[in-house]
């Protein structure tokens, strides 16, 4: 890395790291003001607050990142024109897109680590946050143990196959009283019926199983077929993340107000291996949600593109004006790409383009802005 690369990079983290810190301590301590009555309500020592705070803090950082890596650019960049740095590195032969390297390879960066952090850590920071909030409570009376679903039925649209749980395990896969209802190619019916099943080898083993078998005429009644202590049927491809996603999905798609953050990529493609010909309302809400998910992350570089052209030549006009208007576009940019989601979501732009749009939209606007830069 050459040496003005190191120069400027130390000179872009240094502001990005104090926006990070000080976005963080701002939230805590505002959130802590006006959740403390709950928190005591709910009978939290300091060890519980501190750790609801680290468990919603990647919650919080996929939010405020690209904000603070658009103010941490424009200083530095206004920093360097207000003392004719960046004249004196042009002068020397270095393009402004040379010299915006640094830049860019942090905003990958960030883009790598908002996508990891929405996948990995955010879906779960919010389950995690609600059993902290709910520990010192006695459990309601006739509630399941966390982790377990009652009644739960779900269809497997691409095998034909419709499952009814009495109660379903969402740590270990295990169900109780599992009827499994599958039609064959020719209409022919296999209803299987079941103490208990276990996900195991590719397939799932039933224990106490008794199966019966009806003729693709309509209307027959199904016949006893088998009756066995164990029973391993390998056909069943359902997977206990596929049956998680559906867990997930299906209530989200119920209610229509799943969260940005709460839904993974990888549980949005197993609820379509389930389904893969959902309704055309569901398949605009999920298409536009994955389209969504997997454009989000790339904020971050935008938010360099539109900083650009505003802290560059910020040394021969208003420093404020500047930064003024980048802010006031990179809200736009913001209110924008959520009109863009709920356009896609109600139908009414195709999903791919509701949730790229603002990005493609914006970033060409930045790269012409910059180009224009003298």
């Amino acid at each position: 890395m050459r040496l003005l690369d190191r120069y400027l990079l130390r000179e872009l983290l240094q502001p990005l790291i104090y926006c990070l810190g000080g976005f963080l301590i701002s939230w805590a301590a505002f959130d802590l003001f006006a959740e403390l009555g709950r928190f005591q309500e709910r009978r939290m020592v300091a060890a519980d607050i501190a750790e609801y705070y680290l468990v919603k803090t990647p919650e919080f950082l996929v939010f405020v990142l690209p904000i603070a890596l658009l103010l941490a650019v424009l200083y530095a960049l206004t920093n360097h024109a207000r003392h004719n740095e960046i004249t004196a590195i042009r002068a020397a032969g270095v393009s402004l897109w040379r010299l915006s390297m640094p830049y860019f390879i942090v905003s990958l960066l960030g883009t790598g680590a908002l996508l990891l952090m929405n996948e990995f850590w955010v879906p779960t920071s919010i389950e995690k946050a609600e059993r902290i909030l709910q520990r010192h409570l006695p459990a309601p009376q006739g509630a399941p143990p966390p982790g377990v679903v009652r009644n739960l039925g779900f269809t497997n649209s691409r095998e034909r196959r419709v499952w009814q749980v009495g109660s379903y395990n969402l740590l270990s896969g295990e169900m109780s009283n599992p009827q499994v209802i599958s039609t064959g190619q020719d209409g022919s019916h296999l209803w299987l019926k079941a103490d208990r099943g276990v996900p195991t080898n590719g397939g799932w083993c039933f224990f106490n199983v008794r199966e019966f078998r009806g003729a693709p005429e309509s209307g027959s009644m199904p016949l006893p077929h088998l009756q066995t202590n164990i029973l391993f049927v390998p056909e069943f491809t359902e997977t206990p993340e596929q049956i998680r996603s559906e867990v997930r999905l299906s209530g989200s798609l119920t209610l229509r107000m799943a969260k940005k953050a709460d839904i993974p990529i990888y549980e949005i493609l197993n609820y379509l291996r389930l389904h893969p010909q959902p309704s055309r309302t569901d398949a605009a809400w999920l298409f536009t949600k994955l389209h969504g998910r997997l454009a989000a992350p790339w904020t971050c570089v935008v938010v360099v593109l539109i900083a650009l052209p505003f802290g560059a030549a910020s040394g021969r006009r208003n420093l404020f004006a500047g930064v003024a208007g980048s802010i006031v576009i990179c809200f736009v940019y913001f209110v924008v790409q959520q009109v863009g989601l709920a356009l896609g979501t109600g139908m009414y732009l195709a999903p791919w383009l509701a949730a790229w749009l603002p990005n493609a939209a914006f970033a060409a606007a930045g790269l012409w802005a910059t180009a224009r830069v003298r």
